[in-house]
């Protein structure tokens, strides 16, 4: 953890870590995604030094309520689904589009 954030911060990151490694992330992992996320809400909130545009224009996380969890209606994208089926070795999934993908790795 920086020196530079809060102590609301530090709660915040540790919260973060801990409900990723319950979810199985490894600890390098969940310190990264804990550790992104701190310093975004950081920077959305005028706390950072330096913030990308991106970052400030976005929608805060809290907000957002999981919007992006890819569990609505477009689901994940294709290069997602791709990446997927490249994992599992599905043959022929460079041809195929979104829905076959889809088909070919399951929806969950």
């Amino acid at each position: 953890m920086p020196k530079a954030w809060s102590s609301k911060r530090e709660r915040q990151y540790e919260h973060i870590k801990q409900g990723y490694e319950r979810q199985g992330k490894p600890e390098p992992v969940a310190e990264e995604i804990a550790a992104r996320t701190v310093n975004k809400e950081r920077a959305q909130h005028g706390e950072a030094r330096e913030a990308s545009e991106p970052a400030v224009r976005d929608m805060p996380a809290p907000r957002r309520g999981g919007q992006r969890s890819h569990a609505g209606a477009q689901g994940r994208t294709r290069d997602q689904l791709y990446e997927e089926a490249r994992r599992k070795k599905i043959p022929g999934r460079s041809a195929m589009d979104k829905a076959a993908l889809e088909r070919a790795v399951g929806k969950g």
